[in-house]
């Protein structure tokens, strides 16, 4: 609970690089999240480039801030783990496949694991999706029929933003059906 307590969505880092060894030890966390039916339809690109930093923060929504973030990592669902490659298939934000909402989900689960896994190791994230797929899938080559489900910039923070106010408990609670 400690680091779901603490964990807080950073957009300020230092001028410090993040060790490779840090970055696949987050990554790791990742490859434990359950998935349905163990498809495990995510896959990573790790970016530290400037200039391909700098084009993923231009598609996503010009958020500069991102740009302090030595590390990035592109999370990318791919539903081929539950349709045929054979099957034509283009995604966006617009498709109405049933499968895209599963591994969405799923690759969701295993982005949250790399948040609590890099609050666990002291090292500051931010998970930002605020692009469309026909934006930010041509600046890392990625097939039209995979979805960027989002970016999580990875570093050293900056910041220490207080928690921001939450429900209270017995505001999101309902038993047995929902009851207004």
């Amino acid at each position: 609970m400690e680091e779901i307590a603490n964990r807080r969505s950073i957009r300020k880092y230092q001028k410090k690089k993040l060790e490779k060894e840090k970055v696949i030890q987050i990554l790791e966390s990742a490859r434990l999240a359950p998935s349905g039916s163990n498809t495990q339809p995510w896959s990573f690109i790790v970016v530290e480039s400037q200039d391909t930093k700098e084009k993923l923060a231009s598609a996503d929504h010009g958020q500069t801030w991102m740009l302090s973030a030595p590390v990035f990592i592109v999370a990318v669902a791919d539903i081929r783990c539950r349709i045929s490659a054979d099957t034509k298939i283009r995604l966006d934000e617009n498709s109405p496949e049933p499968e895209l909402k599963q591994i969405i989900r799923d690759t969701a689960i295993a982005m949250e694991h790399i948040l609590l896994e890099a609050e666990h190791r002291g090292i500051a994230a931010c998970w930002t999706a605020w692009f469309a797929q026909d934006d930010i899938r041509p600046i890392l080559n990625i097939p039209e029929d995979k979805y960027v489900c989002g970016i999580i910039t990875l570093g050293y923070g900056e910041e220490a933003p207080q928690q921001r106010p939450r429900k209270a408990i017995e505001e999101m609670i309902r038993y047995e059906a929902w009851i207004e």
